[in-house]
């Protein structure tokens, strides 16, 4: 098999649920049939697809990719944010993202969009993440695009020192105006401060034909009309699943961008262990099981329940056995499915909220 040309970083799926309708499987046959070796999926501020894509990636032999096209938060003017493309090296990665997404939607909404903050990437360690400068739409290619080069420097050079070694100035050929403009600004600043440069392209719908279709789905999220001529044309017909060969000659001029959307891939080895049950290690008293912590917390429940159903203590004892019956028939199910530390854990839950309001 010869040498990838091209891996594509830069994906919105059907999870993106604004700007993208590309089935993820379609994707992954889409990478297998032009013989990529690895796709990456960048859902807009979710990883909601995760698992979907990594089973369905791995089954037909393509190296998964994780990231996030994610939303910076522009404190000078909230309306006007950049976006950054993350992707995950590894787990540690991937947790790092996953808590980094968490965070913007728990502590920085505005106006429907979970925001990170720039200041976050000094207070965390980012060293399992790499970082795309979001071409036209980033930080660097806004500030390039109204011609403040200074600025871009600036924004280039700290988002570099946020992410030594592993921040790329994104360059893209989409249709649009604004990303070919930016282009050889890009190029000029990465000379400048030799940085790295990589090609992307923001698919957002499988083949060219289904632009009509994206185009219906971003009016339905916006609430726009498809026959109104004055709204606004956020995408082009160019942004499907382009093949490497396409890639290859809309950057035949610079072939080192493309060279480095394959070594970004090879940089990223994510492993998940998935079909598998992650509970925390529920603490019990010294020297007890889960089982017999599970079966003391039982006892105890049922003597306090029957002392509320069966005030008088004759009539609790004749009926006492009965209910003994129907708790070790529970309790041995459930050890022999060995969900013990998992009802331990909800039990621990309520507990909680009852005494807690």
């Amino acid at each position: 098999m010869p040498d990838p040309q091209f891996i594509h970083l830069r994906l919105h799926s059907e999870y993106s649920i604004s700007d993208g309708i590309v089935r993820i499987d379609d994707a992954v046959q889409r990478a297998v049939a032009d013989a990529m070796p690895a796709l990456a999926l960048t859902d807009l501020s979710n990883l909601f697809g995760m698992v979907k894509f990594y089973q369905s990636a791995r089954s037909q032999g393509v190296k998964p990719i994780l990231g996030c096209d994610v939303w910076i938060s522009n404190d000078t003017d909230r309306n006007r944010p950049s976006r950054l493309l993350l992707l995950a090296q590894n787990r540690e990665g991937f947790r790092c993202l996953s808590e980094l997404l968490t965070r913007a939607y728990r502590e920085n909404m505005y106006r429907g969009r979970a925001e990170l903050r720039q200041t976050w990437f000094d207070e965390k360690s980012t060293t399992s993440l790499i970082a795309l400068s979001g071409a036209h739409l980033g930080e660097v290619g806004q500030a390039l695009l109204a011609g403040n080069a200074d600025t871009a420097q600036a924004a280039a050079s700290r988002w570099a020192t946020l992410f030594p070694d592993r921040y790329y100035l994104e360059i893209q050929r989409s249709g649009h105006v604004e990303a070919e403009n930016c282009l050889q600004a890009t190029l000029s600043l990465a000379s400048t401060l030799d940085l790295p440069v990589v090609a992307t392209h923001p698919v957002q719908f499988p083949t060219h034909d289904d632009f009509k279709a994206h185009e219906a789905r971003v009016c339905i999220a916006e609430g726009g009309l498809l026959a109104d001529r004055r709204r606004p044309r956020m995408f082009t017909e160019a942004q499907y699943f382009k093949t490497q060969a396409e890639m290859a000659a809309l950057f035949a001029d610079i072939p080192e961008a493309l060279i480095n959307s394959v070594e970004i891939a090879k940089r990223c080895s994510l492993t998940m262990e998935l079909g598998k049950s992650m509970l925390p290690q529920f603490p019990t008293p010294s020297g007890m099981t889960l089982d017999e912590h599970l079966r003391e917390r039982s006892q105890e429940g049922l003597a306090e329940r029957m002392a509320v159903l069966y005030p008088d203590a004759a009539e609790r004892d004749l009926r006492y056995p009965e209910y003994q019956e129907r708790l070790e028939f529970e309790l041995g199910t459930i050890i022999q499915m060995g969900f013990p530390g998992y009802f331990l854990i909800v039990a621990d839950f309520i507990n909680w909220a009852k005494h807690n309001g």
